[in-house]
C-alpha cells in the first residue's frame, strides 16, 4: 500500500512499471540496460480515487494520461533502475497529493474606487479624442 493522504491509498497491484532504455549519459552501459522506468496508473478504474480527485488528476497530469485515464510517468533521470523506480513513484505521490487538494473558493470582491476611476477616466479621454477626430472631420468637409 501507497499512502497518498490520509484518505488515500493506493494499492502496489494498480501501479505497473516497465524498464526502457534511457537515453542521455551512461557511457557504454547505456545501450545494454534499460534503467529508465515507465510507470503506468489506471486512475479512471482506481478503486482509491474519488470522481473528483479523478478529474483533478486528469487535469493536473495534462498530456501524461491517456484518453483511456491511465497516468504514464517515465523517470530517466538517474543511471540506476532503484533511483529511477523512486523518482516515478515519488513523481506519482505529488501529482496525486496535488489532485486531492480541493481548490480555494474564489471569493467575489467588488472592484476598488481607485480602479472604478481609472476606467472611467480612460474612457472620458477615448470619448474626447474621438469627438476631436469626428469635430475635425466635419472641418474638412
Amino acid at each position: 500500500m501507497i499512502h497518498i493522504t490520509e484518505d488515500i491509498a493506493i494499492d502496489d497491484s494498480e501501479i505497473q512499471e516497465a524498464f526502457i532504455r534511457a537515453s542521455g549519459p551512461g557511457g557504454q552501459n547505456v545501450n545494454k540496460v534499460a534503467t529508465a522506468v515507465q510507470l503506468r496508473f489506471d486512475a479512471e478504474r482506481s478503486p482509491s480515487l474519488s470522481p473528483d480527485v479523478r478529474r483533478r488528476l486528469a487535469a493536473a497530469a495534462g498530456k501524461r494520461m491517456t484518453n483511456a485515464g491511465i497516468l504514464i510517468i517515465q523517470a530517466r533521470r538517474f543511471r540506476t533502475q532503484e533511483q529511477n523506480r523512486q523518482d516515478a513513484l515519488e513523481r506519482l505521490i505529488r501529482l496525486v497529493q496535488k489532485a486531492a487538494l480541493p481548490p480555494r473558493p474564489r471569493r467575489r470582491t467588488a472592484p476598488t474606487s481607485a480602479s472604478r476611476e481609472r476606467r472611467l477616466d480612460s474612457k472620458r479621454r477615448r470619448a474626447q479624442l474621438k469627438k476631436i477626430r469626428q469635430d475635425m472631420a466635419k472641418h474638412d468637409e
